[in-house]
């Protein structure tokens, strides 16, 4: 069994719709989805979340949104900080 939860989106180097339209279909089914980011993915976590909000509005909305470093070891050894963000999505409530 694969341990990839569904409810979560992470970023990486596919165009920004491809991100928008996942989130969109999860948004159908789970009551709220998180988009995480590091590093330079970050700027396009934003885009997805504001473009998924302007496409849904106003079932959705901004639950949450965490920001952060993580500790990584570059491909030449020495260990790196990269900046992380979680930017979670709910359904409102009637």
């Amino acid at each position: 069994m694969s341990s990839v939860r569904s409810d979560i989106i992470y970023i990486g180097k596919k165009p920004l719709m491809t991100y928008v339209t996942s989130a969109i279909i999860q948004l159908a089914t789970l009551p709220i989805i998180t988009i995480k980011a590091r590093g330079q993915s970050m700027g396009v976590a934003i885009d997805v979340s504001q473009i998924v909000l302007r496409k849904t509005k106003p079932a959705f909305s901004i639950a949450d949104i965490k920001i952060g470093s993580e500790s990584l070891v570059s491909s030449d050894g020495r260990n790196r900080d990269v900046s992380t963000i979680d930017i979670s999505i709910k359904r409102n409530t009637p």
